[in-house]
């Protein structure tokens, strides 16, 4: 694909801007994996270090081997250098775009990372947002290209993978692809068709509200499973056992998620950005956002009520976000182990993924020391739990009920 016809002689046929981290680099492995020749633009030289050594740096089902040939062939390579950028037909950004301590986002973040970019950007190239982006900064950076003086196509392709099913949703899922220009939406159709055979056409616009749509009813639907769960718990009675019963053989509530922490990178961050979008004015997403994040107190909550917590050591097992990961990006275990450090008498913390956390001790110290157990995460190593201890399980892990 580099160096077509209509875009001149290019190097590489992708460079993935912000390209080691959890979106960015299953996105170019997935790329160089179909073929083309790839490159990644990151400012963290040991995660490029990482990279280049054919090194995975997080958990990822089934991306190690491939980045590991990716990178023995010569199809992959990661540079902390700007001047990367350059070298490819396809620019794609992948840059977190986080909102502040205000829950307001900031509509300036990928124009102003992509100002350091902007020396090395060349005609004929196709610049990618792949971020999940507030309405409008598609448009913003059309404008910001269209001052730079070169010969720039824009298009916005969102992202829609699940963490941890990356190397799957890439290949499976249909790619949403915008662009202003119909020579953009073509090329934009042809890159992305490298990974699969759906696509769907939106205009930019459209699609920044489709991936933050799809980001808000999630998290909504995990905030109305939540506040099912609190009701039914604070009548002593099962909420894992009474979703089974409504579900069961019958499709209109074959959604209905169970109860748990609702976190992570995205799903909060973007119900504040649909608000902002909005004026504020989405009763809504604000109840959700205070009923997942409030979980956590609920449950500590709940555990004062059974037991003589200032006099406990609790074990919390389970730190990273999700189940079976080893990002802890915006984990409410975290908020949880803050107010346990407040209500009981120590807390002890262990997980079987995260490397990152100096603070986890070993599951065997904390199962021995703990007086009293929480699973904050659902991760498949704890189906078995060896103890007599009292556990919190509102993940239904071990199969016992929710009530807490």
């Amino acid at each position: 694909m580099a160096g077509s016809p209509e875009t001149g002689h290019f190097d590489r046929d992708v460079v993935v801007i912000g390209g080691c981290g959890h979106v960015g680099l299953p996105l170019a492995i997935a790329f160089a994996d179909r073929g083309a020749r790839v490159g990644i633009y990151d400012v963290s030289e040991s995660a490029v270090a990482t990279v280049n050594a054919g090194t995975l740096p997080f958990a990822e089902p089934g991306a190690a081997g491939k980045l590991e040939q990716a990178v023995a062939a010569g199809r992959l390579e990661a540079s902390s250098d700007p001047a990367i950028v350059g070298s490819a037909e396809h620019v794609i950004v992948v840059i977190g775009t986080p909102v502040d301590e205000h829950l307001n986002p900031d509509q300036a973040a990928i124009p102003n990372a992509l100002g350091g970019c902007a020396p090395y950007l060349r005609d004929g190239q196709l610049l990618v947002l792949r971020s999940t982006v507030f309405p409008g900064v598609t448009a913003l950076v059309e404008k910001m290209v269209a001052g730079l003086g070169v010969s720039i196509e824009v298009a916005f392709c969102p992202e829609r993978i699940a963490e941890g099913k990356a190397m799957t949703e890439l290949f499976e899922l249909p790619q949403i692809v915008s662009a202003r220009s119909a020579t953009g939406l073509r090329r934009a159709s042809r890159l992305f068709g490298m990974l699969t055979d759906t696509l769907v056409e939106l205009s930019p616009e459209e699609a920044e509200l489709a991936k933050l749509f799809t980001n808000v009813w999630r998290y909504i639907k995990f905030a109305t499973a939540n506040q099912f769960y609190m009701m039914a718990n604070d009548r002593g009675l099962d909420f894992e056992r009474i979703r089974k019963g409504l579900s069961q053989d019958y499709p209109r509530a074959a959604d209905m998620p169970g109860a748990g922490f609702a976190a992570g990178p995205c799903l909060f961050k973007d119900t504040m950005q649909l608000a902002a979008f909005n004026n504020n004015n989405f009763a809504l997403g604000h109840t959700a956002m205070t009923i997942n994040e409030g979980l956590p107190l609920y449950v500590v909550h709940r555990l004062e009520q059974r037991f003589d917590l200032q006099s406990m050591t609790v074990g919390i097992l389970g730190m990273a976000f999700k189940g079976g990961s080893d990002d802890i990006r915006s984990s409410l275990s975290y908020k949880l182990k803050r107010i346990l450090a407040f209500k009981s008498n120590h807390v002890l913390c262990t997980d079987p993924y995260v490397t990152t956390d100096p603070g986890l001790l070993p599951f065997e110290e904390v199962m021995s020391r703990s007086d009293l157990l929480v699973i904050a995460a659902p991760h498949p190593e704890y189906r078995n739990l060896p103890t007599d201890k009292p556990v919190a399980d509102i993940w239904n892990v071990l199969g016992q009920g929710v009530r807490v």
